[in-house]
């Protein structure tokens, strides 16, 4: 089923996300439905909180992007209760963009390479070490479960030019083809 997406200016995009247990409810029909949602407004990674749910967990599918960079062919991976517990000094910036911000992209310096812990969909613990377009799409979702929005990351002056945009989609007056709730 798809979920409508929440956008920048609802409450809990703003909210530490928090960590669930193997006996969360239905949580196997959140993650089908985080999917389809995702797949359906043409993103390659969708937060819980980004549907209005508040726990730890996102989805990454970015495979459509490994033509630019390959290191994304099969990175399709479900992440509960993630952790970074190492990144690296040096940063990379990349042009984002965001389904709670649509129409808005810009670049962000994230680290150029983290290592997760987290919890795949059978509860199997997983370390994984994560480098180039991998590392920046997975900050850009983990950040989501920490109350963050990219536009948090942009320069000062940036935001200054983009501040009408985002009151707008605050307020609605924005057009997506998927369904949102502002």
């Amino acid at each position: 089923m798809k979920l409508p997406i929440y956008l920048i200016g609802h409450p809990v995009l703003r909210k530490k996300a928090v960590e669930i247990d193997k006996d969360y409810p239905n949580l196997k029909e959140l993650i089908d439905n985080m999917f389809e949602t995702m797949y359906d407004a043409n993103g390659v990674g969708l937060a819980a909180p980004q549907v209005g749910v508040s726990i730890r967990l996102y989805v990454i599918d970015a495979n459509p992007m490994s033509n630019d960079f390959p290191e994304l062919k099969d990175f399709k991976r479900i992440f509960i209760n993630p952790k970074i517990i190492e990144h690296s000094k040096e940063t990379e910036a990349y042009e984002e963009g965001c389904l709670s911000i649509p129409g808005i992209n810009e670049f962000v310096n994230r680290y150029a390479q983290v290592t997760m812990e987290y919890y795949d969909e059978n509860w199997n613990f997983k370390t994984e070490k994560l480098v180039g377009f991998q590392a920046i799409v997975v900050q850009h979702e983990y950040d989501h479960l920490e109350g963050v929005l990219f536009t948090d990351k942009i320069a000062l002056l940036r935001k200054r030019l983009i501040k009408a945009k985002l009151n707008a989609i605050a307020k609605g007056k924005v057009s997506c083809f998927y369904k949102t709730v502002v």
